[in-house]
């Protein structure tokens, strides 16, 4: 009867362990750990030391924890790079932190030195990791997996039994089964040698390859980046310049000549909202028709910005970003001449867009004196007005009850002292209120059409019954975020390929014993513990053994013998089950 059996370990062989260590060795792409020793005395000797340091894989890890860690404060304190208004604020509030920020580099993490140091320390370990074991690997791939150790039984998976076919038989079934279930296997000498499971080590050297394209692909955005925000009324325009940006921030490297030439003007912006429901006044539809040009061409071309879907010109995206209204306006001097008239862009405060801004009437007025004066105006825009005894607020976002309301104010508007103001807020310092009859701030609710008159014959502000829309543009250029996401991608689907894919070996040895019956003998050994592995070589033994059926024992009655079992494969004593 055919039979069985496990391997028992023989510590006495120390040629059979040297065997062993050859036959399960270059199962990965990990450098070797050398015992820890001094380095030799000399520059070279520290040089070498402090690079096998440095492309170590636990340095690779800290570096890249450290460069998590170091991106935290990035997240949490305002940086120079992306709004200078609350690095100034958090300034003002905290007069002791912000010294210590400012000599640690924490208000321009990303550019600091240290946080620079850390990247490209990560960088330069991750490749001299690389390199090493991709050579190491097209090695292995050159190569043919290492023959069977000479005791079988040392190993974790094993599995034997008799047999009355010939050796050479058995060996060339087993070639044949092995390559068939993808194995690379070879002859050498009286057994079959294979090897399976190399996708962990391409997922492998691919994760730690898209590490390096992803920081290669981020240092690249950020040092050459752009990003530019720009108010449109319909009716007007916008050219790709500096000048032309409301706020506009780039990278360290980025250039204007970085630029993508462009120009684009608003036809018209269309927006719906929910009318009714626990949605009112969500938006249903947020569009920008425009006519946009590209580099010197006179040739205009019509298309339509909408939320999530940019115009691609070149390296530069355009997305729609922000809406509200531009209520026209006429100002006129006690003499009726006009003084001012044009679109005001107000700033939404809420979702149903009241809105408040600042009109200004610089130059051209003069007061009933004769004298040069500035106009200011303090503005708020409901588009949908609940009407008298309801809160100052608009109801809803669309133009339903359209309600411009007015404050005046007279005298030096502060823009000619070389101080920058935004254009939405009113500087009052200098200014007085125009004050009615009863001495209370002149302060009107204007409907389109509707004229506010100044006291004492001081001119008047008329709400025109056009009100156009604006909408909020931004033009961002980020250059390698393309190989940014295919880097992600391809750690992604390398760290599951390393993770779940894993390598092994498997031998079949087949010899005439000594009774003149052919005697097989497999065994499986992986690079990590797992079920997998005897799971497999059951697998292949019981295939394998209905080719090469068990052969009786001499001492077993024949007639026994009729229907022997498939073998089974259990771990070696001693040795850990895979």
């Amino acid at each position: 009867m055919s039979e069985t059996k496990t391997g028992a370990p023989d510590t006495t062989s120390a040629a059979a362990d040297e065997d062993l260590g050859a036959a399960g060795s270059q199962l990965s792409t990990a450098p070797a750990e050398d015992a820890p020793h001094l380095p030799s005395l000399g520059v070279i000797g520290w040089a070498r030391w402090f690079w096998r340091q440095l492309t170590s894989m636990r340095v690779a890890l800290l570096l890249l924890l450290l460069l998590s860690l170091g991106a935290i404060p990035g997240s949490l304190i305002p940086q120079t790079g992306i709004d200078e208004t609350k690095v100034a604020e958090f300034r003002k509030a905290h007069e002791t932190l912000a010294p210590i920020y400012d000599k640690l580099g924490l208000f321009h993490v990303y550019s600091s030195v240290w946080f620079s140091a850390i990247y490209i320390l990560l960088f330069v370990s991750l490749i001299g990791c690389i390199i090493p074991r991709t050579w190491q690997f097209v090695g292995q791939l050159r190569g043919r997996p290492p023959g069977a150790p000479k005791r079988l039984t040392r190993l974790p998976a094993y599995t034997t039994w008799r047999t009355e076919v010939e050796p050479e038989q058995v060996r060339a079934a087993a070639l044949a089964l092995l390559k068939k279930r993808r194995f690379r296997a070879h002859l050498a000498g009286d057994a079959v040698a294979a090897e399976k499971g190399y996708l962990r080590e391409v997922g492998n050297l691919a994760f730690h390859i898209a590490l390096i394209v992803m920081l290669i692909a981020f240092a690249w955005g950020q040092l050459f980046k752009s990003e530019g925000n720009k108010l449109v009324v319909e009716g007007d325009g916008f050219s790709n310049t500096l000048t032309q940006y409301d706020d506009f921030k780039s990278g360290s490297l980025f250039t204007q000549d970085d630029l993508d030439p462009f120009s684009f003007n608003l036809k018209n912006f269309v927006g719906s909202y929910e009318p009714s429901g626990p949605n009112r006044g969500t938006p249903r539809v947020y569009k920008a028709d425009i006519t946009y040009s590209v580099g010197s061409s006179d040739k205009e071309k019509k298309t339509t910005i909408k939320v999530n879907e940019p115009l691609e010109i070149g390296g530069s995206k355009v997305y729609l970003v922000s809406h509200g209204y531009a209520p026209v306006v006429t100002i006129r001097d006690g003499k009726g001449k006009i003084v001012y008239q044009d679109a005001v862009p107000l700033l939404p405060l809420d979702g149903n867009v009241t809105s408040t801004g600042a009109i200004k009437v610089m130059d051209g007025y003069r007061n009933p004196k004769g004298e040069r004066e500035q106009l200011g105006f303090q503005a708020f825009f409901l588009p949908s007005y609940g009407g008298a005894g309801t809160a100052v607020v608009s109801q809803f976002p669309a133009l339903l009850n359209p309600v411009l309301n007015l404050e005046a104010y007279h005298g030096d508007l502060g823009v000619d002292a070389g101080i920058p103001q935004s254009v939405y807020q009113l500087d009052k310092k200098n200014l007085k209120g125009f004050k009615d009859a009863k001495g209370a701030q002149v302060r009107e609710n204007l409907k389109p059409g509707e004229t506010m008159k100044l006291p004492n014959g001081a001119g008047s502000i008329t709400f025109e019954k056009e009100i156009k829309e604006w909408a909020g543009f931004q033009v961002a250029r980020q250059p390698g975020s393309g190989w940014a996401l295919a880097g992600a991608i391809a750690a992604i689907f390398g760290l599951a390929a390393s993770l779940f894919i894993q390598r092994r070996r498997v031998w079949v040895r087949a010899t005439t014993g000594s009774d003149g019956v052919t005697v097989v003998e497999m065994a499986g050994l992986g690079r990590s513990e797992s079920a997998k592995v005897p799971e497999e070589l059951g697998d292949l033994a019981g295939i394998l053994y209905e080719q090469a059926p068990g052969a009786p024992d001499p001492e077993d009655d024949p007639a026994d013998s009729a229907a022997s079992p498939d073998p089974q494969v259990a771990p070696a004593e001693g040795a850990d089950s895979k």
